[in-house]
């Protein structure tokens, strides 16, 4: 019999402009510390972020998503953070900021798939 999983997640916010507090989920993180595990998936829906603000960035926005993605996972020349080991990688990206990319709490589960656990994460908070 398979042990579950304990892993961490947090939803990826963009929130166009701090002070109105309007956000719309673009994405996931999801953290397992015993199997060293680290992923974040995202989709922009540029039509639904343009509602909440015509004037965003949606290159900007990719660019700093994908660095999101990098760092998690360790890529070579992604920057001092992405050297880090896994649980600070997690710890770094879902630290409580006030820009236009933000996370939600962390929120823990068990698992016996992490990959199919993300999948559904994604579908169910994000498209």
């Amino acid at each position: 019999m398979q042990d579950n999983f304990l892993y961490e997640y947090a939803v990826i916010r963009v929130v166009p402009r701090v002070e109105r507090e309007e956000f719309l989920n673009v994405g996931i993180i999801l953290f397992c510390k015993r199997a060293k595990f680290i992923q974040v998936v995202f989709e922009v829906n540029e039509t639904k972020l343009k509602v909440l603000a015509s004037e965003l960035d949606c290159e900007q926005l990719l660019c700093n998503l994908k660095a999101m993605q990098q760092i998690a996972s360790g890529l070579k020349g992604a920057g001092p953070i992405a050297e880090m080991d896994v649980p600070s990688r997690f710890r770094w990206l879902t630290a409580v900021r006030s820009s236009s990319i933000q996370t939600s709490r962390p929120h823990p589960g068990l698992t016996l798939n992490l990959e199919d656990t993300i999948q559904r994460l994604f579908t169910e908070l994000v498209l």
